[in-house]
């Protein structure tokens, strides 16, 4: 493996998930964090999947961008949702799942989304980290 390109760290402190607070180094993200109420928890902050969800998607979005660029298609009015669950383990642990959802605008084929999310998912850091440990939909649509 190769030399790191970029390296950041985040702290967490207090109570983790339930009200703790994470800083990233450079104190950019500085976020208080809540266990959301679906859990039973009292809401009101964000959660690990919810900062998991924003990578992904961003990631992802990155990666559909740059595929799309080696491809010479153009994207227009392009989108990525990452939806991320939690479920209990029959051993009584934690796991996540995730779909992706591809939304691709300027007339572009459906042949040609699903290979252009496909070769996304191929690439992006977060797909490639998670494969295999984490069950993903992915989805392509086209306006």
């Amino acid at each position: 493996m190769s030399a790191p390109l970029y390296t950041t760290a985040a702290t967490s402190t207090g109570d983790g998930r339930a009200g703790g607070r994470a800083v990233t180094d450079d104190g950019i993200l500085d976020v208080t964090l809540a266990i959301p109420t679906s859990m039973g928890g009292p809401g009101g902050a964000t959660n690990p999947e919810q900062l998991f969800a924003a990578g992904w998607s961003s990631c992802f979005h990155s990666a559909l961008k740059m595929v799309a660029a080696q491809h010479k298609t153009p994207l227009v009015d392009s989108t990525v949702s990452a939806e991320v669950s939690i479920t209990q383990t029959d051993e009584g642990g934690f796991a996540l799942g995730a779909a992706l959802r591809v939304h691709l605008g300027g007339g572009i084929a459906q042949e040609t989304a699903d290979e252009l999310a496909a070769a996304a998912h191929a690439v992006c850091p977060y797909s490639v980290a998670t494969r295999g440990n984490v069950p993903v939909t992915l989805t392509a649509t086209v306006a």
